[in-house]
């Protein structure tokens, strides 16, 4: 029976084990998206993990929505990221950088030059926003013209070279979570009248032509992307057709030969039953709140490749080790999720550490 401790191939890589380190932002960039000092430290804390999957990197000024998030898409930007990879690689794990684009959830003040957000169309998500000055309601967005849809396709393509150039394994297109590529998906935040909206396959088009221009530009095999099907947060609504969307989506991404797809599970198991069918490569699948009683589960049975978790590899540099000792884990602490310093970001007692104390 496979385990979650058993060497796999993914892409054109052999990782140590199939435990994934979810993305999961931390807002401790720099202002200008430079990496924060701490960065490479708290990453390769984790590198026993067989992938670390990076925080939601934007791949130009409007993909950015929240505060000192990263980029990757200027000089400074690879710089600060390649002392990260290399901590990473040094450890003997692997690194892919998540390339977000905010898209509608996005506030002016959070971005360069107090930039309005933009969107497939003109529909605010209706909710608020942390900002330097406390929490304010998001905008209506900037409907992007069709011919700046492609010209983020394009940017993505480019931030894609750059992290390569950074010394990432590959990226993640980030896909899920109510970011810019589910708004495609949605039609209450897409209500595009061009080839990018309206039907099924027009819905898709756009994360399409993302991943079809990154594997142009960095190779199918450092290529992968996120997915969360049935997401309802933040004013996204797939309607009745979203399962058929997805499946969709999932056969035309399975005819690119892309490294993984990465699926945030939401409940729909007869869809993740047919994302895993539709879907011949290497599959990742994360279920948030999964207790820990059943981690290696789904590898096991076979329904996924690789399983990530966030929280507690958050909490727990050395997740792996505790794991295999079946050992008591660290509790993430909330506080520290968002910005901020070393505390609850590279504190974190390992167990050594922990029982020394």
């Amino acid at each position: 029976m496979t385990t979650v401790f058993d060497s796999v191939h993914l892409g054109r890589y052999t990782l140590q084990n199939r435990l994934v380190m979810a993305p999961m932002t931390r807002s401790r960039a720099q202002p200008d998206g430079t990496p924060g000092e701490l960065a490479a430290t708290y990453y390769a804390q984790r590198a026993s993990v067989g992938l670390i999957i990076t925080e939601g990197t934007q791949p130009s000024d409007d993909g950015q929505g929240y505060l000192t998030t990263p980029g990757i898409y200027t000089d400074a930007h690879v710089v600060g990221w390649k002392q990260t990879t290399e901590a990473v690689h040094a450890r003997g794990s692997h690194i892919f950088i998540q390339l977000m684009h905010a898209g509608r959830m996005s506030h002016p003040d959070n971005t360069p030059h107090h930039r309005q957000g933009v969107a497939p169309s003109a529909i605010a998500p209706g909710t608020g926003m942390f900002t330097a000055t406390g929490m304010q309601d998001i905008p209506v967005p900037r409907t992007l013209t069709t011919e700046e849809v492609r010209q983020t396709v394009a940017d993505f393509a480019f931030a894609a070279r750059r992290a390569i150039e950074a010394g990432a394994d590959g990226v993640e297109i980030h896909g899920a979570n109510a970011y810019l590529i589910q708004q495609f998906f949605a039609p209450s935040a897409n209500t595009r009248t061009d080839e990018y909206g309206g039907s099924i396959e027009n819905r898709a088009r756009f994360a399409i032509e993302i991943a079809t221009a990154i594997v142009k530009e960095i190779g199918a095999d450092r290529t992968a992307i996120r997915l969360s099907p049935g997401t309802t947060m933040w004013g996204i609504d797939e309607g009745e057709e979203g399962s058929d969307l997805y499946r969709y989506l999932v056969a035309e991404l399975n005819k690119l030969g892309l490294a993984y797809v990465h699926v945030m599970h939401q409940g729909n198991e007869a869809l993740l039953a047919d994302i895993r069918k539709l879907w011949t490569g290497t599959l990742i699948l994360n279920r948030p709140g999964r207790p820990r009683e059943q981690i290696g589960a789904d590898v096991a049975s076979g329904l996924a490749d690789l399983e990530a978790y966030g929280a507690m590899v958050l909490a727990n540099p050395d997740f792996v080790e505790r794991l295999k000792a079946n050992a008591a884990m660290n509790e993430p602490q909330r506080e520290g999720f968002f910005g901020g310093t070393e505390k609850f970001y590279t504190d974190y007692p390992t167990l050594s550490e922990a029982q020394a104390a």
